[in-house]
């Protein structure tokens, strides 16, 4: 198929303006290649995912992890990049440092996915299972938390999150809708 720009473009989910360079504290979530719910159907893919995302600290400076949480098709963590809330909420304002002290949230997602994959893929080659190696969806979702209650609201989010799977956005088989779920996706970044 010709390329035609009117059908094939890519709308940028980033925030405008924002400089990602800047450190920040991110909702992130990643999802599985189609929704399909690999991390159910696989238990050492899931232990695969949790134990590389538990190393992101070891992996890059400056990095914490708050909560997070695996579900059948995808996965929801916090993030802080070398930051307290006040530097998020500054580099918003356009207020954060000028120079470049931590990776991107862009590069730490990019490693931990593709780490995944590469042990994902060795345990399969290994045991002979006869599966996709490559899980993950293209991209992943971010929200830049820039206030304690928004912390706490998404904190709440991802540990209540299991109970509510019927009315999870990233189910294929949803039932409804979860209001904190749908209030911590559509508020502006």
């Amino acid at each position: 198929m010709k390329y035609n720009p009117e059908v094939h473009h890519r709308r940028s989910i980033r925030f405008k303006g924002y400089d990602y360079s800047q450190n920040g504290v991110y909702f992130i979530t990643v999802c599985t290649h189609n929704r399909k719910p690999y991390f159910e159907q696989y238990l050492k893919l899931r232990q695969i995912v949790d134990m590389r995302w538990q190393e992101i600290p070891k992996c890059f400076a400056g990095v914490t992890l708050d909560k997070s949480l695996i579900m059948p098709n995808h996965l929801h963590g916090i993030i802080i990049v070398g930051a307290t809330l006040a530097v998020a909420q500054n580099a918003i304002t356009g207020n954060g440092a000028g120079a470049r002290p931590a990776p991107t949230i862009g590069e730490i997602v990019g490693m931990f996915k593709s780490l995944c994959v590469h042990d994902w893929l060795g345990y399969i080659k290994e045991n002979r299972i006869d599966t996709v190696g490559k899980f993950w969806q293209r991209n992943y979702y971010e929200h830049i938390i820039r206030s304690e209650d928004r912390l706490n609201k998404i904190r709440e989010y991802i540990i209540n999150n299991p109970l509510k799977w019927l009315f999870d956005r990233e189910n294929p088989d949803r039932h409804g809708s979860d209001d904190l779920e749908d209030e911590i996706f559509t508020v502006p970044k």
